[in-house]
């Protein structure tokens, strides 16, 4: 025989999580999801008991009454009181998940077609976060892996056991930041700041996505957060500042340089397919009527400053974003040289890091 199943057990049921608040929304869903059992098991079995003893073949008669006040006064303050006694614990837990005073950590997390960008404000690091599920296995090309389509190439890393204050704004449409395991959901509004919070008391990888209809790539929004201790979380950190800025330095080195077309084609193919492709297709054909092709399109075989204007600048008004703060400038030029000598363009022209540069430097 099979054995009994708690609700708790379920495995349809709300998630526990791993966050004090995400144990007291767990909570009140259950003592909610209790009184309507309760409420229903109380209803029709009255329902069901008036049926069976008040039924013609007994010769019951039915009663007349209209308008009792007694009954309308019963049936108005017994959902009253069952209400205030739901409403009093929810509102509790409600004013906790609002409060975010007193953070340990504030990062700012912008959502944009299709990705999230973290920005720790206490320490002025920042970086995306994108998609890491092979295009072969999206194809269907290579068989799905556990974690399919809740992969990225850069977690959001969270010391456990501090107040992590979340600030949410958007650059294009409305997303959505929801992570259950923390109990978070909060949407991300173009012009606008929200706030959430989280104190994470496990370390581990817990996973999310974007739960707002943002466009055709929302499926592949993921959210993957890495909550370490304190001392790992540091190191952690230390290593990133010092990464970032030997990547500034490797940037201003390659201004004095120029890249090969070899190898300005082999890494703006990789930077083609990884941000580029999903819009406007890996045969640089586009999608017709949503997005143009790059193929002989006169923006990648016309005026090269153009072209790598409405890369880092993106275009108001359609899907495409600006890049300048996405990409590095080496990745920049490899991907322009690319789109300009890719599927049969040749231009023959080659971009460098310094071109972009000085561009981005004369819009500001």
């Amino acid at each position: 025989m099979p054995s009994f199943i708690s609700a708790e057990e379920m495995p349809l049921n709300m998630t526990q999580g791993v966050t004090a608040i995400s144990q007291d929304v767990y909570q009140l869903h259950m003592t909610i999801f209790y009184i309507c059992c309760v409420i229903g098991v109380l209803v029709f079995g009255v329902m069901f008991w008036s049926i069976i003893h008040h039924r013609k073949s007994k010769g019951v008669k039915p009663a007349q009454f209209h308008e009792s006040t007694k009954v309308e006064i019963l049936w108005t303050a017994l959902p009253l009181l069952i209400l205030v006694g739901m409403a009093v614990p929810a509102t509790q837990v409600l004013i906790n998940m609002e409060d975010t005073t007193e953070a340990d950590v504030t990062i700012l997390v912008t959502g944009s077609q299709w990705k999230w960008h973290y920005k720790y404000l206490d320490d002025d690091v920042e970086f995306y976060s994108l998609l890491a599920t092979p295009r072969a296995e999206i194809e269907n090309k290579l068989a799905k892996t556990e974690n399919y389509l809740l992969e990225v190439d850069r977690p959001l890393v969270l010391p456990i056991g501090k107040k992590v204050r979340f600030l949410m704004t958007s650059d294009d449409v409305i997303h959505s930041w929801w992570v259950p395991a923390f109990a978070v959901k909060k949407d991300a509004n173009p012009g606008f700041i929200n706030e959430a919070w989280t104190r994470i008391d496990e370390a581990g990888t817990y996973r999310g996505q974007c739960a707002e209809l943002c466009g055709k790539d929302h499926g592949f929004m993921p959210i993957v957060v890495v909550a370490k201790s304190e001392a790992e979380y540091n190191t952690w950190l230390a290593t990133l500042k010092t990464t970032q800025a030997e990547a500034k330095a490797e940037e201003q080195k390659l201004l004095a340089m120029s890249m090969s077309m070899e190898e300005l084609m082999a890494e703006g193919e990789q930077v083609y397919m990884t941000s580029c492709a999903a819009c406007h297709q890996p045969n640089g054909e586009g999608l017709a009527g949503v997005f143009p092709g790059l193929k002989g399109s006169p923006l990648t075989i016309g005026d090269v400053g153009a072209h790598i204007d409405i890369v880092i600048h993106g275009k108001k008004g359609t899907a495409m974003q600006a890049f300048a703060k996405q990409l590095t400038l080496k990745q920049l030029a490899a991907v322009i040289t690319y789109e300009r000598n890719a599927w049969g363009n040749n231009t023959g022209q080659l971009v460098q890091p310094a071109d972009v540069d000085a561009r981005i430097k004369s819009a500001i």
